[in-house]
């Protein structure tokens, strides 16, 4: 399998009924009933036509970091993904607007997002799904994180180890699955205590107040009913707390209880985020159908604790923050077989978002001429979001001959709450193979995609009138969902055994485009909407295996601008209004030049030498994002050693160089459309991990 490869699949099915043929009468019956049950499920909700980038298990052990690398980290080796503060990623112009899929079943977003819930150490594979995207993909439509977890009964037993190094990282975990008669089961445990939590806001390689300790754990288990039906459960959480860093040399600005002076390196914020999710999935094959039935439920929750005098000499007002999200919900997925040329595939969505926030801001009155004076008072805002969605999708995917099949249908959607809106879907992917080594894919996708109800808090500006947290523009309209028009291109040619290159082109043009910034201190993202938007780019991709070598590269050009605003106007000066009104602005996370590359080299029995890349030419700073930042590039080494130990154990032994060349290298300047602070990457670390497997 290649180390990372985009795959336009015109039919999943195809290689179902191929792998059908395998000896597999010589594996375990219950193993064979597992692959079985696993393909049918692939099959019911496959990226037919639309870009699946796929990293596989084995890739992501031979990379640096390998099993304790984080989901962020696994997906910036993936095309068009942009790196971003706070562990965030920027996919193909967008700003999150990701969708975790977990074996097949959606999974609602969380606050402080899902990538920081899920390591590789629980994961088979996974895959980034981009492009037009089939019917059955709806609501966050930037790309599909599609995750595959390890199967309890296939890969038997598991690893016990620690990593860590510098910036005071630590970082234990655990895995282990099997099976007791038919239940297989499968669970991971880790845990990490570093120095460097949030992005530091100074270059230098320590930040100041920036501790973070993380415990994470998932737990999967499966059990077949007859030959032909299965009962899986899947449960994660995740608790993490921050202490938010400091700038030294800052100034105070305001005066409060009788104090003005600060050493603004002492501050003592702290953020506490939690997340937890459980699905309970059902799986039946009758036939030429295959169903998959599903609930979940999921919960996530932020709290920031300001240093509260520190807060207020600074800012002129200290907020602490809590905003909790309840989501759940069950989702419905068919395929039937009904020709040899026609697949059928349809379902159904339905959820309930419930978020609540509280803020108590700590604030200075403004006298008549603005001047804020020493007479501190409180403020206390709290409310209630809630959001419901339904959607429904049916498709065709038509194999009109041997060498094109065409996937058209469409999906229509319900938005009720945060605003009321429905849409009807169109969906249609045309791919060609002109021959065994070429693969052409031509797709069009309306996107309907409603408010990130996890992130919409409750605001009444006139609230805060003659305060110093008045806001300049005194307009807050509701954040509205996003409607936009995808076009994707995609050819992909295996050129000789070895190497493989692709290109893809796409365009989205938006109306009530959505975009999220950072406003205030806390770590919390809040939505707002451009009245247009127009994005564009084109994704270079290049595979290569011979051998021991196993090397890839990515280079993608992207252009994402907005146009006017259209809700929570109050985040912004008017002068801004005024510019972004009349002019088209690059979005905050625009970045012209996104660059990944990396491999492998087993250079000698059970060792492997490894190395990745990133490259980003900048995001956006400056007054309506008129200037961009500066550009930057890290390398990471790795290297692993397998041993047998006198102790007849298999462990496994690595060291990682991450930023090999100490770059300097800053996200953000704390300028720009939505930006809070400033944040560097880190610096040059040097880490070692032990694992044995048990």
């Amino acid at each position: 399998m290649n180390i990372c490869r985009i795959v336009v699949v015109a039919s999943l099915l195809a290689a179902e009924r191929a792998g059908a043929e395998e000896p597999v009468f010589e594996l375990p019956d219950l193993v064979v009933q597992s692959r079985g049950l696993d393909a049918a499920r692939n099959a019911i909700a496959p990226s037919l036509g639309a870009s699946r980038y796929e990293i596989d298990r084995e890739t992501i052990q031979k990379l640096p970091q390998g099993e304790s690398a984080r989901l962020t980290d696994v997906l910036l080796q993936a095309p068009g993904v942009v790196q971003e503060a706070f562990g965030d990623l920027h996919v193909r112009g967008d700003h999150r607007n990701l969708q975790y899929r977990v074996n097949g079943v959606l999974l609602p977003e969380a606050i402080s997002g899902f990538n920081q819930l899920f390591d590789a150490r629980a994961l088979r594979s996974v895959s980034l799904i981009t492009g037009a995207l089939p019917a059955q993909f709806g609501y966050r439509t930037a790309g599909v994180v599609d995750m595959q977890l390890r199967s309890g009964r296939e890969e038997p037993g598991g690893s016990l180890g620690v990593y860590g190094g510098s910036f005071g990282t630590i970082q234990p975990g655990a895995s282990y699955g099997g099976s007791a008669g038919p239940v297989e089961y499968f669970g991971s445990l880790s845990g990490l205590r570093s120095d460097r939590g949030f992005e530091n806001p100074t270059p230098g390689p320590d930040g100041i107040h920036n501790r973070t300790n993380q415990i994470r754990g998932l737990v999967h288990t499966a059990m077949p009913v007859g030959d032909r039906s299965r009962i899986s459960l899947i449960a994660g959480s995740m608790l993490s707390t921050y202490q938010v860093p400091n700038t030294p040399g800052l100034q105070p600005g305001f005066t409060a209880y009788g104090q003005s002076a600060f050493d603004s390196a002492g501050l003592r914020a702290r953020q506490v985020q939690r997340n937890s999710f459980a699905i309970l999935a059902g799986q039946h094959s009758l036939g030429d159908a295959d169903l998959q039935l599903s609930a979940f439920i999921r919960r996530s929750s932020i709290r920031y604790r300001p240093d509260g005098l520190g807060d207020l000499l600074f800012d002129g007002a200290a907020s602490a923050v809590g905003r909790e999200s309840l989501s759940y919900g069950t989702q419905g997925d068919a395929a039937w077989r009904l020709h040899p040329d026609h697949t059928l595939r349809g379902g159904f969505f339905l959820s309930q978002d419930t978020t609540r926030s509280v803020t108590d801001s700590t604030v200075l009155p403004l006298d008549p001429f603005g001047n804020a004076f020493d007479a501190p008072f409180n403020l206390r805002e709290s409310g209630r979001v809630r959001q419901t969605l339904f959607g429904v999708y049916l498709q065709d995917e038509w194999r009109i001959t041997e060498r094109v099949t065409l996937n058209a249908g469409g999906r229509f959607d319900v938005v009720s709450g945060i605003v009321e809106a429905s849409q009807f879907s169109p969906r249609a992917n045309l791919v060609w193979t002109p021959d065994e080594v070429t693969t052409i894919a031509l797709g069009y996708a309306r996107y309907f995609t409603p408010p990130p109800a996890e992130l919409v808090g409750t605001i009444d500006i006139a609230r805060y009138r003659g305060t110093t947290l008045q806001p300049a523009t005194r307009q807050a309209d509701p954040v509205q969902a996003e409607r936009a028009h995808y076009l994707n291109l995609g050819i992909r040619r295996r050129v000789t055994e070895s190497l493989t290159l692709g290109i893809e082109a796409y365009g989205r043009m938006v109306e009530d485009m959505q975009d999220l910034g950072q406003f205030g201190r806390a770590y919390v993202f809040s939505p707002y909407n451009y009245r247009r938007g127009r994005v564009f780019g084109t994704e270079l991709t290049a595979d290569w295996r011979q051998g021991p070598w196993r090397l890839y590269g990515n280079l993608s050009i992207s252009r994402s601008e907005g146009r006017g605003l259209v809700s929570n106007q109050y985040f912004w000066s008017p002068a801004e209004l005024a510019q972004i009104g009349r002019k088209w602005v690059r979005t905050d996370h625009d970045q012209l030049l996104t660059g990944s590359a990396g491999g492998a080299y087993e250079a000698w029995q059970g060792g492997t030498v490894s190395a990745s890349m990133v490259y980003g030419s900048g995001m956006r700073k400056g007054f309506a994002n008129s200037e961009v930042m500066t550009p930057y590039v890290t390398v990471n080494l790795g290297l692993s050693q397998r041993l047998t130990l006198p102790d007849g154990g298999d462990w496994t032994l690595r060291f990682d160089v991450l930023n090999l060349f100490d770059r300097a290298y800053q996200l953000r300047d704390g300028t720009g459309i939505g930006v809070g602070a400033p944040q560097y990457g880190m610096r040059r670390g040097f880490f070692a991990g032990l694992s044995r497997a048990i």
